[in-house]
């Protein structure tokens, strides 16, 4: 008989994302070369050769991901043409880290610099079409530092109409 779990398992966190792809087996080969993710397991789908459901770990968070089934409304980015959300994780090299994904595949969206937020940063897309924020974080400031480093920032970029 089984024993009561617990409401948040061990090793999750209170939010974990999950990621619908097309070519789930791919991708999980992309995560794994592209950022070091650990797969902890995998469930083939109904047809015995898709993924119905996958986890993966990435430092100490999971993340989850399938294959699409558009007939139950789950469809990857590359099949709606955008995507909605952004994964972002934190990393002790981001120069290292950015360099590894590129090199595995993914596409450089905004070139690793540091923020004014107080992190060094960079975003890729995913052979998948998802955006992956990395970062390492350099510098704790306060909110008012953080807001004069925003406006000297944004007061560089052109202005948008």
């Amino acid at each position: 008989m089984p024993k009561p779990g617990k409401a948040i398992p061990d090793g999750y966190h209170t939010i974990t994302p999950y990621l619908t792809v097309k070519g789930a087996a791919a991708a999980i080969d992309f995560y794994k070369r592209a950022f070091g993710a650990e797969e902890i397991g995998r469930f083939a789908g109904p047809d015995g050769k898709s993924v119905m459901h996958a986890e993966l770990k990435i430092g100490d968070s999971i993340f989850m991901l399938s294959d699409e089934f558009p007939g139950a409304g789950c469809r990857s980015p590359q099949s709606l043409g955008a995507t909605t959300m952004n994964m972002h994780f934190y990393v002790n090299d981001v120069d290292a880290a950015f360099d590894r994904a590129v090199k595995a595949g993914a596409t450089a969206l905004m070139p690793v610099a540091d923020m004014f937020w107080g992190d060094r940063y960079g975003k890729l897309r995913d052979p998948n079409g998802h955006e992956w924020g990395i970062a390492t974080h350099k510098l704790d400031l306060t909110p008012e530092e953080m807001a004069k480093a925003a406006q000297a920032a944004f007061s560089q970029m052109p202005q948008q109409s």
